[in-house]
């Protein structure tokens, strides 16, 4: 274990000797958001919500591998949105998968393309988190590479309650972090936890690998990698792009 503990250490100092994959999952309809279309779709600036996350991932890596998880339904609209992109942007290789039931269906799908090899690792983001930085996205790469799951999180700052028979009692928030994405894994590790089973108490990726028998290790996340969800979070996004 200590073995194999000091090479993940030591590839953490050399990028070159890992490949890189992202499964960008947009598959959700985003109805909570208060669109007439699904919200990673949507456009600030000109570009689309999801297509921030592609160039983002893009530009902290060239050669990191995009798979974007779509709904079956939403391919003519990829379709027309992606010719629609600058061309540079469409120089970016991507591969279109098409998604499941639910995320972790999705995410599942995802992986098929994923080479099995144990050089490969892989980053999972929701494609409506836009915001989250290269820095950020570096930070898993490395924290991934040396325990094998890393996991970004943010210190709550909300009081927060936890519900019971009784109604409910105060916890102390300072042992809480919320999670974000990208949660970063050994491709092989994340392929084999999927493989294993999945059921509805699995809410991400790190649940999936825990209930799998392994540990997750937490890095830093950003208060601005937020996820767009309701109408407000919309209203948010655009305070962000000024």
């Amino acid at each position: 274990m200590q073995e194999k503990d000091n090479k993940r250490a030591s590839s953490a100092e050399d990028a070159l000797c890992i490949v890189k994959y992202v499964v960008i999952v947009a598959g959700g309809g985003g109805s909570r958001a208060g669109s007439e279309i699904p919200k990673q779709f949507i456009t600030f600036g000109g570009i689309p919500l999801l297509w921030r996350s592609v160039r983002t991932f893009h530009e902290e890596d060239p050669a990191v591998n995009i798979v974007l998880v779509l709904n079956k339904d939403y391919l003519p609209l990829w379709n027309e949105l992606y010719s629609s992109l600058p061309e540079k942007d469409r120089e970016i290789g991507i591969s279109v998968v098409t998604g499941g039931s639910n995320r972790l269906e999705s995410v599942k799908n995802g992986l098929a393309v994923v080479p099995d090899r144990e050089e490969v690792y892989v980053a999972v983001h929701d494609a409506a988190r836009p915001f989250v930085s290269g820095d950020m996205i570096a930070l898993g790469w490395k924290t991934a590479v040396k325990s094998g799951a890393a996991v970004p999180g943010v210190p709550v700052t909300d009081s927060l309650r936890i519900l019971d028979a009784e109604g409910s009692r105060a916890v102390d928030r300072s042992r809480y972090v919320a999670v974000q994405t990208p949660q970063v894994f050994e491709a092989r590790l994340l392929r084999q936890a999927y493989s294993s089973g999945l059921n509805s108490s699995m809410t991400d990726d790190a649940s999936v690998v825990e209930a799998y028998g392994r540990k997750v290790t937490l890095f830093e996340g950003e208060p601005t990698n937020i996820k767009i969800t309701n109408p407000v979070d919309l209203k948010i996004a655009e305070m962000l792009l000024g």
